[in-house]
């Protein structure tokens, strides 16, 4: 079998390539170690990464978007309140890079029901991509770093959470701080995304005029919100703005959204279902108007808006307005002074309903995680030496493993052939020759007995025989003769032993050498901890413990690799010496039917 002794080949070269690069790594890296092992912060000791997913399997992003605001929602499920501060003041977000931070700003954050929601300004989001960014925390005492203006990019004029005190007016969180005049009729706690307002029919909320809010005729325009229908009603208003050069409103008619502007009315193909949460939004670019629902376009019209320079009605009409108050429940209320493009529609309404699936969480690094419980502290400790020799005893690991895989496959393989070879040679009785003929055997039986030892060796046995009477007459072979053929065998079975035990020595180095290497790295970490200690002038248990738990981490590694490998090692070989004993079986028994047959006795007794 010539796979052994390639993967023998190819496992050493590996080995040396390995520590060659390991070797170049340390000479490079080790200036820069402690950078390496070091955090954004190392004040913040817990982390979790979160993927921004734009693909089919998480939020599907039609085209790539620039800045924008992602919605992250921790639960007890995906976040560990107890780590953090109560208020939230630790969360911090970095870019993927580790190294930038991101601003953001805390929508709600309740440690005891264990929810929160938060606004994370995100440079960029790429089209059917993944983009990880950190969420580090953990530091009780940290000052608040929350910014609201900073988490919205300057074209969003007025955005509205509705997280305020019930009967307060409704704050602004851009940096343009349109807060509303008058508050809404009344507040859910729970919302579409925390809190939110409810409108039962009393009166509209009122945004003041200013001129971060004022829309040039023909000029660029959006409006998004989220809305829960309570009641189907006839023509009412979700959103209303009138100026004597026309009118812009937003409403249902029976359930069904429409735009009115310039005397044309946008209307969707279908009303909306009560008390479902849907995300409304309308876009215009001087050329068109169009209506948004769940992020699909629902109509649009060829025109232009008109100057509008008043005050704003939200979930009902202005005054002297003729639609009657909303009764819906209504979140998350945006302007824009741009025309917003469809994929940032398309993303709000997948990303920040329900069932969104855009930011998808990793394992909390507390749990599993650099530097994060008992085991993460020794990780943490680990110095590079001790990285290096865990690194090469991972490679003769991988090696080991690959050599045990493979052993187990052959002689598995090489056994079974084996029986099927001894069942057809017994079955043939005191035709010693029939198995050496392969010309004779259908394709099935040649590949049956194409892996035995056994059958190679009854070959070098039988085609001697065959070539000794291939002069004609009968066949005699003499003592000498027998024992030529026996020698063949016993050739053909040492070669069959090499086979067998080829590979097993990079075994017998993990069982051997795995431990003393682990052993290296333990006492060159416990030299560097000391050093590092007298350096110091620090003795404690604290500066101790890390560095000499870390150094004992090499030795668990030397351990965990020849533990494997020497229980591989013995069952391999017990399967080994059985073949190898079925073989010497076989050569006596061939040698001594073949003695009885073709000597002078076996045909003196045939011819009695």
């Amino acid at each position: 079998m010539r796979f052994p002794n390639r993967l023998r080949r190819a496992v050493t070269r590996l080995l040396l390539t390995a520590v060659g690069l390991i070797a170049a790594t340390v000479v490079a890296t080790a200036p820069d170690q402690a950078q390496a092992l070091t955090w954004w912060k190392k004040e913040w000791p817990y982390r979790a990464q979160l993927d921004l997913d734009t693909s089919a399997k998480g939020a599907p992003l039609s085209q790539a978007l620039g800045r924008t605001p992602v919605l992250v929602r921790l639960h007890s499920g995906n976040f560990k309140f107890d780590d953090a501060a109560p208020n939230g003041a630790d969360l911090r977000f970095v870019a993927a890079d580790d190294k930038t931070p991101l601003a953001y700003h805390i929508e709600s954050f309740d440690p005891l029901l264990g929810v929160a929601t938060i606004w994370v300004d995100v440079p960029a989001l790429a089209s059917g991509a993944t983009k990880p960014i950190w969420l580090y925390y953990g530091v009780k005492d940290a000052a608040p770093a929350a910014d609201g203006a900073g988490t919205f990019d300057p074209d969003y004029t007025s955005v509205y959470h509705f997280d305020g005190a019930a009967g307060a007016p409704p704050k602004d969180r851009t940096a343009y701080a349109n807060t509303a005049q008058t508050a809404p009729d009344a507040m859910d706690q729970a919302s579409a995304i925390g809190a939110g307002a409810r409108f039962t029919g009393v009166g509209p909320m009122i945004i003041g005029a200013s001129p971060s809010l004022a829309i040039k005729a023909a000029g660029p325009f959006s409006f998004s919100a989220w809305v829960r229908l309570d009641e189907l009603q006839p023509r009412a208003a979700l959103y209303a703005r009138r100026d004597p050069a026309g009118a812009l409103v937003v409403g249902f008619n029976q359930g069904t959204p429409f735009v009115e502007v310039a005397g044309q009315v946008i209307a969707a193909a279908t009303p909306l279902t009560k008390g479902r949460w849907t995300h409304i939004a309308v876009t215009a670019d001087g050329q068109a108007v169009t209506l948004y629902v769940d992020g699909k376009t629902a109509g649009s019209t060829q025109a232009g808006l008109p100057e509008l320079n008043g005050p704003i009605a939200i979930g009902g009409d202005l005054p002297g307005g003729d639609l009657p108050t909303l009764q819906a429940g209504v979140d998350e209320v945006r302007f824009s002074r741009v025309a917003r493009p469809a994929a940032l529609l398309q993303l709000d309404a997948a990303a920040q309903g329900a069932d969104a699936r855009l930011v998808a969480f990793k394992a909390d690094e507390k749990q599993s995680g650099h530097g994060f419980g008992y085991f993460g502290v020794i990780l943490k400790s680990v110095t590079i030496d001790a990285w290096v020799v865990i690194a090469i005893l991972g490679v003769m690991a991988l090696a080991s493993w690959i050599v045990m895989w493979s052993k187990t496959r052959y002689v598995n393989r090489v056994d079974r052939a084996n029986d099927r070879f001894l069942r057809g040679f017994r079955e043939h009785g005191d035709d010693l020759l029939a198995l050496a003929h392969l010309d004779r055997m259908n394709p099935n039986e040649r590949r049956g007995l194409e892996a035995s030892s056994i059958h190679r060796i009854y070959l070098a046995g039988a085609e001697e025989i065959l070539r000794r009477a291939r002069g004609g007459g009968r066949l005699v072979l003499w003592g000498e003769s027998i024992q030529v053929i026996r020698a063949l065998m016993d050739a053909t079975y040492v070669r069959e032993n090499q086979r067998l035990a080829k590979g097993m020595v990079l075994l017998t180095i993990s069982i051997s050498g795995g431990p003393f290497l682990g052993l290296l790295g333990t006492v060159v970490g416990v030299m560097i901890t000391f050093a590092a200690i007298a350096a110091a002038g620090d003795v404690n248990v604290n500066a101790i413990a890390p560095g000499i738990s870390a150094a004992l981490l090499a030795t668990v590694a030397g351990l965990a690799v020849a533990i494997p490998a020497l229980f591989g090692y013995n069952y391999i070989l017990t399967r080994n010496k059985a073949v190898q004993a079925n073989m010497q079986v076989f050569v006596d028994e061939f040698v001594t039917r073949i003695s009885e047959q073709y000597s002078d006795r076996g045909y003196a007794q045939a011819a009695e």
